[in-house]
């Protein structure tokens, strides 16, 4: 961690800490949002015409599996931005790694908006989007962390999990966003018309993230827990230097690495707990990408049913998170995150099979009903999910290991979850192996999250 100018005292008065924390908790939700908004427009591309625009093949389920591919290799780089982002972000300050997240989603976003398909320019086309989706994949993984903290360490105390809240926000907020505007792009084009320009429509609509990321580095300061993690660690350098010369040679050395490599003090002591937290969380991330991407393909290429009103669904149920999260969060801070998040994993795995058995029924009533109930035990998880992770981990390698965490749950269940569920559906012709999926990852959720609320009995 940096000692830069930062580490001095703060000398803002309790009106100017309010204004900042209210200003920090904005631009962290709609960071979160806008991110959020720009990675899941791709989902919703990849299921409904990526496949046959840009890897055209003998079926169409061998272009929605190479389009769903594509789309899974985001989840693949989402560690790397996680990683990378974590460790500048533990060492220099969590708004100039968000404020870099939102520049590279940006111009990966506007990128696919205007790639030329495989008809126009060949093999490139595939390679390009490819390339432009592992760009999100980076971004996505490093704007978690830094609005997640961003919110959490303004938080007041016992208001953590609401803080954090907000930044799970995005989520819903992205969904439902991307689908109502993959429904405008829809409504007011052809299908010829939608199949060649106007699903670009919803790509391009990204580039209001830039100038998001622009006031964020004006306008937004840096989280109070950070600065005062960086005023400890100055206090400690002067002590340090205080001593004699061999004593401050010697002890630098031994010391260096690890203080300032947030990276190498997660993997020597704290990688377990980073396991823990990535295998609690990888349920609710596959089941969130079945319900939002393969479901829509599943319904509407194998189930007949009409993508608008699939969509229409699928938004109408995501508003119902923007109440639930908040919620589940708020009741967090009253009675425990282990508690509440628990809770949701164990409705996910009750769930499974219920919900595809009505999904099977190919009316929209029980879709609805279906996918409402699966999202409120995903809400109950999901809600305090950020403070949860923010405290398994210490200020000064917080941002490395919650962000190591989340994306490690990422690549396991929801980057690979809608290929899964394709590749499960063609080999075994049920569903039921769709629910077989997600109840081995509930029960992965369960143990791991008694080993974390054993751990915190034991502290």
């Amino acid at each position: 961690m940096d000692t830069a100018p930062s580490a001095l005292p703060s000398t803002s008065t309790p009106a100017q800490e309010a204004r900042n924390r209210r200003k920090g908790a904005t631009a962290a939700a709609l960071a979160s949002a806008v991110e959020w908004y720009d990675y899941f427009v791709f989902g919703i591309a990849a299921a409904l015409v990526l496949g046959d625009l840009y890897f055209p093949a003998g079926s169409s389920s061998a272009g929605v599996l190479a389009s769903f591919a594509t789309f899974a290799v985001g989840f693949l780089a989402r560690p790397f931005g996680g990683v990378i982002a974590g460790h500048l972000g533990d060492k220099r300050g969590r708004k100039p790694m968000l404020v870099l997240a939102l520049t590279l989603m940006g111009v990966a976003t506007t990128g696919i908006g205007l790639l030329p398909t495989y008809e126009a320019i060949g093999i490139a086309a595939p390679v390009l989007l490819v390339t432009l989706r592992v760009m999100q994949g980076i971004a996505v993984g490093a704007q978690w962390g830094g609005a997640m903290l961003l919110a959490t360490e303004y938080a007041p105390e016992g208001k953590r999990g609401i803080y954090g809240s907000f930044v799970q926000l995005g989520v819903p907020i992205g969904v439902v966003t991307a689908n109502s505007v993959f429904l405008l792009a829809g409504a007011f084009t052809s299908e010829s018309a939608f199949a060649a320009w106007g699903w670009r429509l919803p790509f391009l609509v990204g580039l209001l993230v830039l100038v998001l990321a622009w006031y964020i580095h004006k306008h937004v300061e840096e989280t109070p827990e950070f600065r005062a993690a960086e005023r400890a660690l100055a206090e400690k350098e002067r002590e340090e230097k205080g001593q004699t010369a061999e004593q401050g040679a010697g002890k630098g050395k031994g010391d260096d690495g690890a203080r300032n490599s947030p990276l190498r003090t997660i993997l020597r002591g704290h990688l377990g707990t980073v396991f823990l937290a990535g295998g609690s969380f990888a349920v609710n991330t596959a089941t969130f990408y079945i319900l939002i991407t393969g479901v829509l393909d599943y319904t509407t290429r194998e189930l007949d049913m009409n993508r608008g009103a699939v969509l229409t669904v699928s938004l109408c149920v995501s508003l119902t998170q923007l109440v639930l999260i908040p919620a589940s969060a708020a009741l967090s801070d009253r009675i425990g995150r282990i508690r509440i998040y628990g809770l949701g994993a164990a409705g996910i795995a009750l769930w499974a099979v219920p919900m595809f058995l009505l999904i099977d029924t190919g009316s929209l009533l029980w879709l609805a009903v279906s996918t409402f109930v699966a999202s409120c035990f995903l809400s109950i998880m999901y809600g305090p999910q950020a403070a949860l992770f923010a405290e398994l981990f210490t200020p000064e390698m917080r941002y490395t290991g919650a962000s190591l965490g989340y994306q490690i749950a990422a690549v396991l269940g929801g980057g690979l979850a809608p290929f899964v569920m394709v590749l499960l559906l063609e080999t075994t012709g049920t569903s039921m192996s769709v629910s077989a999926y997600i109840i081995g990852l509930a029960v992965i959720a369960l143990g791991s999250i008694k080993v974390l609320a054993d751990r915190a009995r034991s502290r």
